[in-house]
């Protein structure tokens, strides 16, 4: 039995009996070529089931048309809305894009890296993991000019395009909300290494809006966990619901952990909101099916995609290099919830 192999331009050329450069022209729509031969070869190379090799093709003229994303995981529905936005935009400019898990660990983010240059992507956007400290393995796409966004978890210290919120504006008014619906006990959950400003941000916004509102700041009630998963946020909620007082209110980075204290709070027979507000980050599908729904903040993810997938095919496809440059929402808002509404 034959085996099914790739049609190439050189089995057209030998069907039409033409030079392989005319096929290759023919099918460019290439104004050396007859619209008859046009039409004839395009015809013959659909009968045969031809197939571009976009990749050689890109290799050839330096693009590959792919972008690649280095993402912590495709399960949060954060990551998931940003997976989005960056798909829309690249589809609509005939962009592959490549989706690749860290699982928020630094070997596999500098394998995957690596993995993504190999196959000679024509740009990169990447959220980093947590265990993240060292960026050096990013080196070697702004060394070869590949364009480089970082987005959501991003590097202080980098040279290059970062797509952001102003998470120490989103943290100072969750923590201001809360102290608005009279807590003075608020507690805090935090994560990640300093390098990716996210997490340190929205820590930064809690402390200054007890600092302005002249409540102290005790650090029995800012817990740091090694991953924003539901197991880690239980355990950092029993430790805090073991205080003596127990925190009166609490503001998680994320919506996920914000649901755990809801429900470890439950199991021990503290009412939410009365004994307990509670807000979260993110605006995750699950904060409206959480009872009490889950007050929390919005956070633009599709539109991040978006404009980090819009940077890449720009740098890509504009003469003109733009200056590195920020950008940062500021629309982010305080969703109220019946978790955190003691006033009603």
């Amino acid at each position: 039995m034959e085996e099914n192999k790739h049609v190439t331009i050189y089995d057209i050329a030998e069907r039409l009996n033409l030079a392989t450069s005319t096929i290759s022209r023919a099918l460019k729509d290439h104004h050396t070529i007859s619209d008859k031969t046009i039409k004839k070869v395009k015809k013959t190379a659909e009968e045969m089931g031809f197939v571009p090799n976009t990749l050689a093709a890109g290799l050839r003229g330096n693009n590959t048309k792919t972008i690649g994303v280095l993402i912590p995981t495709v399960t949060q529905p954060f990551l998931s809305s940003l997976i989005s936005g960056i798909e829309v935009t690249a589809q609509k400019s005939d962009y592959t894009v490549i989706i690749m898990q860290s699982h928020d660990s630094y070997l596999e983010e500098v394998n995957m890296a690596k993995s993504l240059y190999s196959n000679r992507v024509s740009g990169v956007i990447c959220s980093l993991a947590m265990e993240t400290k060292d960026t050096s393995h990013f080196q070697q796409f702004t060394n070869n000019k590949i364009p480089l966004v970082f987005v959501d978890r991003v590097p202080k210290d980098y040279n290059t395009f970062r797509v952001v919120i102003d998470n120490y504006a989103a943290g100072y008014k969750a923590t201001k909300h809360l102290i608005e619906q009279g807590c003075v006990r608020i507690a805090h959950l935090t994560a990640g290494s300093e390098l990716g400003n996210l997490y340190s941000e929205r820590k930064r916004g809690y402390v200054e809006a007890l600092r302005d509102h002249n409540l102290p700041i005790d650090e029995n009630l800012i817990v740091n966990l090694k991953a924003v998963t539901y197991k880690d946020g239980v355990k950092a909620c029993n430790k805090l619901f073991d205080l003596d007082p127990i925190p009166d209110g609490l503001f998680a980075p994320g919506d996920i952990l914000a649901v755990s204290a809801i429900q470890t709070a439950k199991k021990r027979g503290i009412k939410v909101p009365e004994e307990l507000a509670v807000i979260g980050f993110n605006n995750d599908p699950i904060s409206q099916i959480i009872d009490p729904n889950l007050s929390t903040i919005t956070h633009p993810a599709e539109k991040m995609g978006k404009t980090a997938a819009e940077i890449i095919i720009s740098s890509l496809t504009s003469q003109k290099k733009d200056d590195v440059k920020e950008i940062t929402f500021l629309n982010t808002e305080v969703l109220v919830r019946e978790s955190s509404d003691k006033k009603k």
